[in-house]
């Protein structure tokens, strides 16, 4: 198990390096709070280059013989690691809910779709297989192989600790490669717990590392030159740097960045089913996902209907400690990300919107936490801050449209293109929108639009950075080199 209480009897985390848990070379030191309580979890380190070296060198080791392991054979730990998900599961989900505050429900959702990606990666000895052609020219034969690269690295985010290293790690090492997970500083529990469970699974030394730290750790994975290949997930501003940054040192990267994700309601929608899930959309996860339904366009006479199923479902949301089975949305991270959100909601008053529902009472009331209600925005203008940036919470604008071309023009203009959904009973509509819209991920009278293991999760223009995508079959595409041999035997 990763280490240890100190004296004052509060965890204190490692790193995770060549088989087993290790203190950090660094002195610095970032608590880890519960965000609905305040209490302190534990200390994790800032590693810094150093301890990313360790890692490298121990995964660059571990390389050759885990290389050279038939695919058959390295699956074989990853069927046990997805039985020990199974038998931890709520262990994990309930970890995931102290450390980064939304309900266990929401946590244990997100755990099952890393699970997901663990069992797909189950089935990678089919997954890796190649292409073969004979007779191309003649007495020439042609076959292709997926061959892995070496060592890979993932910089992962806060709003979900368990599932998006599952989105890497299960198909970095099922091909092959050997890996290094760097968790979020905010929240490295969860990732602790993961690593505890691949070290039961039987995985060999060295195949999967882990290193805790900040910037200066994420600039020593972009510059260390064995590094092959790094994942990330995070803000736009973040992911072109991290793309960036490792493209000039001659990396693979996949950078899933920001999003600003507009909703279209049609006249035609069943409006209560559209109300509730675009309300899901936006307060689920306290709107700390890259998903969130952020901006609902409302054509013609589907914005009063609308606006008065969503005042019912912003006002009535739960707010409180995700442990309690009652609550509907937990608190935002940390207090500094709760005052910039309850900053948007100001400057959106300020700009001339109508502050609907206001969730900020809700900061006095629930002062142990970083806990802020449900808010709903409505006659927005587009040009509005609130309307154009990435607000990562619980706010809800609500745009009035005149029809889908106009509201197809207002996505198309936005230099984000994550995901979209549209709420209609006409399938004219409906095609219309998924043929011209940006956005990769698209819903159909579906509130989150987030794609199954089995295809390829990713956004668009600012919204990723990269060129393969995360799961479905672009991680295979990603985590190996596609050798072609041609042969001639005379």
């Amino acid at each position: 198990m990763n280490p240890q209480a100190t004296e004052t009897g509060v965890r204190q985390l490692g790193h995770f390096v060549g088989g087993r848990w290790i203190d950090s070379k660094s002195q610095s030191f970032q608590d880890v709070t519960n965000p609905a309580t305040g209490v302190l979890l534990a200390r994790v380190p800032l590693g810094g280059a150093d301890d990313v070296a360790a890692a490298v060198l121990a995964a660059r080791e571990a390389y050759p013989a885990w290389r050279a392991t038939p695919p058959a054979m390295r699956v074989r730990p990853m069927f046990k690691l997805k039985q020990l998900l199974e038998e931890h599961f709520d262990d994990l989900a309930r970890t995931v809910t102290r450390e980064h505050g939304k309900t266990v429900d929401e946590a244990r959702g997100s755990v099952r779709r890393g699970v997901d990606n663990v069992e797909r990666a189950c089935g990678i000895p089919s997954l890796l297989m190649g292409e073969a052609l004979e007779d191309v020219g003649q007495n020439v034969d042609c076959e292709a192989v997926r061959q892995p690269l070496g060592v890979y690295a993932a910089i992962c985010p806060f709003n979900f600790p368990a599932m998006v290293p599952l989105w890497f790690l299960p198909y970095a090492i099922a091909c092959g490669n050997t890996f290094i997970l760097k968790p979020s500083e905010q929240v490295p529990l969860s990732a602790a717990l993961l690593i505890d469970l691949v070290q039961q699974a039987g995985f060999p030394a060295g195949v999967v590392n882990l290193v805790n730290g900040g910037r200066a750790a994420v600039d020593a994975i972009l510059d260390h030159p064995d590094i092959k290949g790094v994942s990330f997930v995070g803000s736009s501003p973040v992911a072109q740097h991290v793309y960036r940054r490792g493209a000039e040192h001659g990396k693979r990267v996949q950078a899933l960045g920001g999003a600003k994700n507009f909703v279209v309601v049609m006249p035609d929608a069943n409006m209560d089913h559209a109300a509730e899930a675009v309300a899901e959309s936006a307060y689920g996860n306290a709107g700390e996902r890259c998903l969130a339904g952020s901006v609902v366009l409302a054509v013609g006479a589907a914005a009063e209907p609308l606006r008065d199923r969503l005042i019912a479902q912003s006002r009535n949301y739960r707010v409180g400690d995700g442990m309690d089975p009652k609550t509907e949305m937990g608190p935002l991270i940390s207090k500094p990300h709760r005052d910039r959100v309850v900053g948007y909601i100001g400057k959106g008053v300020e700009a001339g919107a109508e502050l609907v529902v206001d969730g900020r009472p809700v900061v006095a009331q629930m002062p142990q936490g970083n806990f802020l209600g449900a808010t709903f925005f409505d006659h927005v203008e587009t040009q509005m801050q609130i309307a154009q940036e990435e607000i990562f919470g619980p706010v809800l604008c609500m745009i009035r449209v005149p029809d889908l071309d106009a509201a197809i023009a207002i996505m198309r203009a936005h230099p984000l293109a994550n995901a979209t959904s549209i709420f209609t009973t006409n399938g004219k509509h409906a095609r219309q929108f998924r043929y011209n819209v940006d956005a990769s991920m698209i819903g159909v009278n579906i509130g989150v639009a987030a794609p199954m293991a089995f295809f390829p999760f990713g956004g668009a223009k600012g919204s990723f950075f990269g060129d393969t995508k995360a799961h479905g079959m672009d991680a295979i595409g990603f985590y190996t080199d596609k050798k072609v041999v041609i042969s001639r035997w005379v």
